[in-house]
């Protein structure tokens, strides 16, 4: 009888085993219905996942990912409004990087909202602010009785653009905006413009582990020019092997003089110039620079500037022109009702871990690529190089 017993043992045991990889497979398989529908499954390079999760009313609170300390992460936000604008957030080791801080004052809070769940200790190590528009600097140029994020957080050292277009000195954003920058100066801060940072050759900063940020020379650092987008402070992180560009609003013309003044590298990611405008992102860069990822920082579709569908960002030019380097293309917001006030979280605030030159892609929205979104397919043409 025990021999009987004990090959009866071995009979259920595979039963058993059966068993219990069915209820794995399908907790996992759970679980990571649960992640793709929120937009939080880990993409790396070369691989990618659907999802249409509407986040309009979401707290990006609950998709924080905790990176470990000398990790490079770069997020870029949702700023809380119907509005187009610029707010990156960098960090590399200990230091903590903003380039910029639009769409509009009111985008204060969702910024320091973001923000305060990284910089524990409300200090920027580094501030960028590329050129005097106020879909990227209104968040440091707020009138005296509204704190600006220079209020809300020591900043060691501000670089700022050089020149800003004739007659627009006299504006109140730019005044607010020198107040609240010399105040904190005046409270300690290291300031230059990018011009000084180029003469003085204090345009590369060392971030620790083998990361560097560049201010690369641009034209219109010395020079004034009729756009005020050209004037924007150009930043490129390097991270190994692995580059990333920051161009601001420069345009076709600021973009061919930054191509001839630096030697640019290939680039993993490239913010994409304006918006993804016609005027920006052209041939003349995305050819030295033949770029791995684009994220583009907008709200798609919106009429903010123009009723002309194909110029709306991210515009058909811009994507016809990025098309033959990448379709990994991606967009923080989406504008479902301009004039009722109403926006969505396209790919939402999308943030980018490197992991030794390994990155990893993370989204608060949904993680389609441009391409396969409806928005897209709705109101765009697809180029020849992404059929």
């Amino acid at each position: 009888m025990a021999k009987k017993r004990r090959r009866r043992r071995r009979k259920q045991l595979p039963v058993f085993i059966t068993v219990i990889l069915v209820l794995a497979f399908v907790v996992a398989l759970m679980v990571g219905i649960y992640k793709y529908a929120n937009g939080d499954l880990d993409l790396g390079f070369g691989k990618n996942n659907g999802g249409t999760v509407d986040n309009s009313s979401r707290n990006d609170d609950d998709n924080i990912i905790v990176a470990s300390e000398g990790d490079l992460e770069i997020h870029f936000l949702e700023l809380g409004n119907k509005y187009t604008g610029d707010c990156t957030y960098i960090r590399a080791g200990d230091n903590d990087i903003l380039i910029d801080a639009g769409s509009r004052t009111n985008s204060i809070k969702t910024i320091d909202n973001y923000l305060s769940q990284y910089v524990a200790d409300k200090t920027l190590e580094y501030v960028i602010v590329t050129h005097a528009h106020q879909d990227h600097y209104a968040g440091f140029a707020t009138g005296e009785k509204t704190d600006s994020l220079f209020d809300l957080y020591e900043c060691e050292v501000i670089i700022d653009f050089s020149q800003i277009t004739k007659g627009r000195d006299t504006g109140t954003m730019y005044k607010n905006y020198i107040r609240e920058r010399d105040a904190e100066i005046a409270a300690g801060a290291t300031h230059y413009t990018a011009r000084e940072c180029m003469e003085q050759n204090k345009n590369v900063f060392d971030l620790g582990d083998g990361v560097e940020l560049e201010i690369l020379d641009s034209y219109f650092y010395y020079n004034r020019s009729n756009d005020e987008n050209n004037h924007s402070v150009c930043t490129l992180i390097r991270d190994g092997s692995n580059n990333y560009l920051f161009t601001g609003d420069l345009e076709k013309e600021g973009e061919e003089k930054l191509v001839e003044m630096n030697d640019l590298p290939k680039v993993k990611l490239y913010k994409a110039g304006h918006h993804g405008s016609k005027t920006s992102s052209g041939d003349a860069l995305l050819k030295e620079i033949r770029p791995d990822i684009v994220c583009v920082c907008c709200c798609a579709g919106s009429p903010e500037y123009t009723d002309i569908n194909e110029n709306q960002f991210p515009t058909q030019d811009f994507i016809d022109r990025v098309a033959p380097y990448t379709d990994y293309v991606f967009v923080t917001t989406l504008c479902t009702d301009y004039e009722n006030d109403k926006y969505t979280s396209m790919n939402g605030n999308i943030r980018i871990i490197s992991k030794q030159g390994e990155l990893t892609m993370y989204f608060s929205g949904h993680s389609q690529k441009l391409k396969d979104t409806d928005w897209f397919k709705q109101n765009r043409t697809v180029p020849a190089a992404w059929k």
